[in-house]
């Protein structure tokens, strides 16, 4: 089953970028998201299968429009209201 980011052999999606960038992350919230995943997923929360099929399920016009780490912090927020450590919605605000 093909999901929004399984793009393997889509047109349409214009030139990559393949401008050098050495810096891993352009904003301090971007590596607190990293942070955030690494403690979560080393404390056993989930596992790495789980965070890319919590990616992979987003609905697709939110995954076009997110970033890189966007992407990462809403599966985060997904896993953590599906293993029940925060309510649904709970983070809406």
């Amino acid at each position: 089953m093909a999901r929004i980011n399984d793009v393997g052999g889509t047109e349409g999606f214009g030139a990559i970028d393949t401008t050098d960038d050495t810096e891993p992350f352009h904003a301090d919230w971007e590596a607190r998201v990293v942070g955030l995943f690494n403690t979560l997923r080393g404390q056993g929360l989930f596992n790495t299968n789980e965070f890319r099929d919590a990616i992979e399920s987003m609905p697709p016009a939110e995954y076009l429009a997110a970033s890189y780490y966007e992407r990462w912090f809403t599966a985060i927020c997904a896993l953590l209201e599906r293993k029940g450590v925060i309510g649904p919605g709970e983070l809406d605000d």
